[in-house]
């Protein structure tokens, strides 16, 4: 009988154990698709402008990334809506590894509960791969004031009940949030400055227009050295390795922890198998102690951890600052 003359009965049943075979075949397809990740260049999207922290640390890692796989890591700034834009696009991204978040507070645990409506949902569209780093936001002030420490601050806002002003990067931004929660525990009033960004809020701290306020340690450690700005407290549990001689904010509110981080995410339906294969890239790039000693000198520390626990601390840190957005009282459209 020729090779091409089968008998229809025969084609039938081999037409049936392919199709039997397909539930079989596409773990095994999944899997290879983890094996061979990163096939090509992976785009990692940013919310916000080059320089900013996010920025510093997520090209960082994408770079000793890169070199370790051979393939291309691009930080893709798409900013805009408070980051709403760029975090839009990567929800909407194909789920197949290739398109990675840059999540931090004010995407990721701020915004869903600031604005009446989102494009997008923080938890449905999104899968935790592992948290990349935290940073403790910084409680400063100007050499130009008569207060050197965290303590003299609260006695001069009890004292002045709103007459004293704190800088923000905006409202409803995490350095905004972060000071909502110390005024609330501290029972002290301030009145809120916001301004466009954190480099124009710390330059009105510095120049004396306004008392205090808070910003991340990554966009801090020149003027701290410099002594163009005086740090009063770390908002982290425990004081800051960068910054050893200046207090945490816990030992005046206890239990307070208000760090900033970066979580590196996927869109929701990418493989499990993928996530960790990523997940193993990364920490393989964070264990490098070249990088660690990076992101340590930009006031960062790294953390690491698995797709579980970091879904676990993202909820957490919603529910931290839906409190915050609450006491604050600010909306937005």
């Amino acid at each position: 009988m020729p090779l091409t003359t089968i008998p229809k009965a025969l084609s039938r049943r081999l037409s049936l154990s392919a199709l039997l075979a397909l539930p079989l075949l596409a773990p095994l397809a999944v899997q290879a698709q983890a094996t061979d990740w990163p096939a090509r260049p992976v785009t990692w999207i940013n919310p916000f402008a080059a320089g900013s922290a996010v920025d510093v640390v997520g090209r960082i890692i994408a770079q000793k990334m890169a070199a370790n796989t051979g393939q291309g890591m691009n930080v893709d700034n798409k900013t805009g809506a408070s980051g709403n834009i760029g975090t839009d696009f990567a929800a909407r991204a194909k789920p197949d590894g290739y398109t990675l978040l840059l999540g931090s507070p004010g995407t990721m645990a701020i915004n869903p509960f600031l604005f009446a409506k989102l494009p997008y949902d923080a938890v449905k569209d999104f899968t935790p791969i592992t948290q990349l780093v935290s940073f403790p936001q910084v409680v400063v002030t100007s050499p130009k004031q008569s207060f050197r420490t965290l303590p003299e601050l609260i006695a001069a806002a009890k004292a002045q009940p709103d007459k004293l002003a704190h800088a923000s990067s905006g409202p409803g931004s995490t350095s905004h949030l972060v000071m909502e929660l110390i005024k609330a525990d501290a029972g002290i009033k301030l009145t809120h400055v916001g301004y466009r960004g954190g480099a124009p809020a710390m330059q009105a701290v510095m120049a004396g227009d306004v008392q205090t306020g808070v910003e991340g340690l990554p966009s801090l450690v020149g003027q701290i050295k410099a002594g163009a700005i005086v740090p009063l407290a770390v908002t982290s549990l425990k004081r800051s390795p960068q910054l050893p001689q200046v207090p945490a904010m816990s030992e005046f509110i206890p239990g307070f922890d208000a760090t900033a981080w970066i979580i590196l995410m996927a869109p929701a339906g990418t493989p499990p198998a993928v996530v960790n294969r990523i997940q193993a890239e990364v920490k393989k790039a964070l264990d490098d102690p070249a990088v660690r000693q990076q992101l340590e000198a930009q006031g960062a520390s790294v953390v690491g951890g698995n797709p579980t626990e970091t879904q676990a601390f993202h909820r957490s840190e919603m529910a931290k600052f839906k409190r915050a957005v609450e006491i604050s009282g600010a909306k937005a459209e």
